[in-house]
């Protein structure tokens, strides 16, 4: 009786998050371990599709990076990376739609419709849902002193997003899964950062909650304890402190993007955790960090 009346507690305790976040979009950045464990990728699944039954509004946003880097490799294409982003010739950008917009996009389909979802795949070319402009990256020299600008070929940013699309989608019961591609003025492709792509996508939405899942427990401390709920001032002030350094950066960075563009609230959260959204959204203590305005 005693582990029937815990599971009464959890209901109890998702109740009031239920209540508060039916009918509202809920953006997720899927990537990093949920997407290539068997086991992770089917929590997320179950996850997606519970928080559909109850009423919000799931919509996932994928990256792929090691995944085009795989078939790159086996196609004898060598990666090469300016600043950290991929340098992106057309041929390289063929493939980065195979993968993007193709194997990896339909699997995430199929692998929520396979347990009872309702998932249609789409590029941010599908009705010029992505509109982007070639991204310019700044190179610097060893000493720092001298800097020049590199054409790394068909990488984006986000011009715009036209949200009609999406909410189309949402109004008809579909669960949209995005592959970070943009389409430019004359109709060209461009790889596109899918956190950036995620950010976009919420705030067009005006999203209640944007979700990166990664490979890390959410921000830490200096002392390398986590911080579960903090504001975006305090996120600012651990950049320029240091505290936050490296590729949480531009993470961060991402959710402070984010609440200025009226999305009500992100959060971090380690995808290496079973069920991490569901536990992140519908319980009183989360497992990874909240971001406030």
């Amino acid at each position: 009786m005693d582990h029937l009346i815990a599971k009464a507690r959890v209901l109890i305790e998702a109740l009031p998050y239920i209540r508060n976040f039916y009918g509202k979009t809920i953006v997720i950045k899927y990537g990093g371990s949920a997407m290539v464990d068997e086991e992770l990728e089917r929590d997320f699944a179950l996850d997606i599709i519970l928080m559909k039954y109850i009423g919000m509004r799931p919509v996932i946003v994928h990256g792929g990076g090691p995944q085009i880097s795989e078939m790159l490799e086996r196609m004898g294409i060598k990666s090469c990376f300016v600043s950290g982003m991929r340098v992106t010739d057309a041929e390289t950008m063929r493939v980065v739609e195979m993968v993007l917009g193709g194997s990896i996009n339909k699997d995430i389909v199929n692998l929520i419709n396979s347990r009872g979802g309702k998932a249609v795949g789409l590029t941010g070319k599908d009705g010029r849902m992505i509109v982007a402009r070639q991204m310019k990256v700044t190179s610097y020299s060893e000493d720092g002193k001298e800097c020049r600008v590199v054409d790394i070929g068909q990488v984006g940013e986000v011009e715009r997003v036209n949200p009609e699309v999406l909410e189309t989608m949402q109004e008809n019961g579909f669960i949209p899964v995005i592959a970070p591609i943009g389409v430019g003025a004359g109709g060209e492709s461009y790889n596109i950062n899918a956190d950036l792509v995620a950010v976009e996508v919420a705030i067009a939405l005006q999203a209640e909650k944007l979700v990166f899942m990664t490979d890390v427990p959410g921000v830490l401390d200096k002392d390398s304890k986590l911080i579960s709920t903090l504001t975006r001032d305090e996120a600012e002030a651990l950049i320029a402190e240091g505290v936050v350094s490296g590729g949480m950066i531009p993470k961060v960075r991402s959710c402070v993007r984010s609440l200025k563009g009226g999305v009500k609230k992100t959060h971090i959260i380690d995808g290496r955790v079973n069920h991490a959204l569901l536990l992140e959204i519908f319980t009183d203590r989360g497992v990874g960090s909240e971001i406030l305005p």
